[in-house]
């Protein structure tokens, strides 16, 4: 139940911010380059544990969606400017 208040606390601190935020802006490519670092020292580190390949990946990926996702629930406490394109990138 804490789990479905804090998605929908979520999901209307992002639609409450209206900014203009570009698909293309500044700064995309800063989330990108971190999401692709983290993605690479998640998997850097699975591959230390285990020889598949699969599963390095899902964890390196895993690893920076959840990164994503709390970055974006962080700023949308009031910290920030939450946004959906910026978890896309």
């Amino acid at each position: 139940m804490r789990a479905r208040v804090a998605v929908v606390v979520t999901v209307l601190g992002f639609s409450a911010t209206a900014s203009a935020d570009d698909w293309f802006g500044a700064d995309k490519v800063l989330h990108f380059g971190a999401s692709a670092a983290i993605a690479s020292g998640g998997y850097a580190l699975t591959t230390a544990f285990t020889d598949r390949r699969p599963t390095a990946f899902l964890v390196g990926g895993g690893v920076a969606l959840g990164a994503g996702i709390a970055k974006e629930a962080w700023d949308a406490t009031g910290r920030g400017d939450p946004s959906w394109k910026d978890l896309t990138w």
